[in-house]
């Protein structure tokens, strides 16, 4: 691979000209201009973007932190993220934090020392980087002072107590996740406030986490009320599918004796017998979104933002539960 010297060479120039050349910044004569393309493309020249954002203190570089890859709702997302940045010429590095804050501040201090343009993020970030990164937040991130592109949580909420209701159910399990993250909060509030004018015999069990690593020993604690309830509404589709996994195991026919609803809509939801109950949300859309909040903000950083922009959810009968 030919380094910048050898371009400088075979270009008869100095190294200087061909660095203000690659990076826009000074004169450089068109007759010099033209010597250094020349020599580019005949070496085959492909500029090193590290380096180059190491001297430039800026990169084509978009973080993009994810507390759980193993959940199929977040690929959609970076798809929508990477699609909308490589058309925009810019590229996504994407870390998985595994709900550790710890590897977040791994991860930032890294996107720091690349000197990335700015980071999309489905995890909170310190107080302290809000001024100092250009920030975009999806998913779990509801506050800080920066743009942010969200679920109809709360509305996704409660299009589930409104189609549950329309069934004879008779005793609910709610298992909302973890109701320190807002979007799992804002879901919860907006079930809630849809049973509380109503007669509804429900349970509440939160679950902290429920990734990959985890999920057997959700479901273990889960699985002794399967038959002392008729209804759980789950937190993901992904804790739902593993649910109706092992009832079905231990002989308990869905949705006849246990109705089942997910949320996010994944993929895997259409593929199983029975498909799934769910409330689809857009992530793909709300990737892309994201990102293109992010292009703005590197175009026009005086410009100001909406707070928070909501995806519109919808919901998606499958045939778990008794409509």
């Amino acid at each position: 691979m030919a380094t910048i010297k050898e371009v400088a060479h075979h270009a008869g120039v100095s190294v200087a000209s061909v660095s203000r050349y690659m990076n826009k910044n000074g004169y450089v004569s068109e007759e010099t201009s033209h010597k250094i393309a020349r020599a580019i493309e005949e070496l085959q020249y492909v500029p090193n973007e590290v380096a180059r954002s190491l001297f430039q203190k800026t990169s084509k570089l978009i973080g993009v932190i994810f507390p759980d890859i193993a959940n199929p709702y977040f690929p959609l997302v970076a798809k929508g993220i990477e699609e909308e940045l490589t058309k925009n010429g810019l590229l996504m590095i994407l870390a998985n934090t595994a709900d550790s804050v710890e590897a977040m501040e791994r991860y930032v201090t890294t996107f720091n020392q690349n000197n990335v343009s700015g980071v999309i993020t489905a995890v909170s970030l310190p107080e302290k980087l809000h001024a100092k990164m250009k920030i975009v937040g999806i998913d779990r991130v509801y506050d800080g002072d920066f743009p942010k592109v969200l679920s109809d949580d709360y509305g996704g909420g409660q299009l589930i107590a409104e189609q549950v209701l329309k069934t004879a159910f008779k005793k609910i399990l709610i298992l909302p996740g973890n109701l320190n993250i807002p979007s799992s909060a804002a879901r919860f509030e907006g079930l809630m406030n849809k049973f509380k004018n109503e007669r509804v015999d429900y349970s509440v069990i939160e679950l902290n986490s429920y990734n990959n690593d985890n999920i057997e020993k959700s479901i273990a604690k889960i699985e002794k009320y399967f038959l002392k309830y008729d209804t759980i509404i789950a937190a993901n589709d992904y804790l739902a599918l593993n649910l109706m996994k092992r009832a079905q195991a231990l002989g308990i026919k869905i949705p006849e004796q246990l109705q089942i609803i997910g949320y996010d809509g994944i993929v895997f939801s259409d593929l199983v017998t029975p498909s799934l109950t769910t409330v689809e949300q857009s992530a793909y859309k709300i990737g892309q979104e994201a990102a293109r909040q992010m292009i703005s903000l590197l175009n026009s950083p005086e410009k100001s933002y909406p707070d928070r922009t909501f995806i519109p959810v919808k919901f998606k009968k499958g045939a778990t539960l008794r409509i």
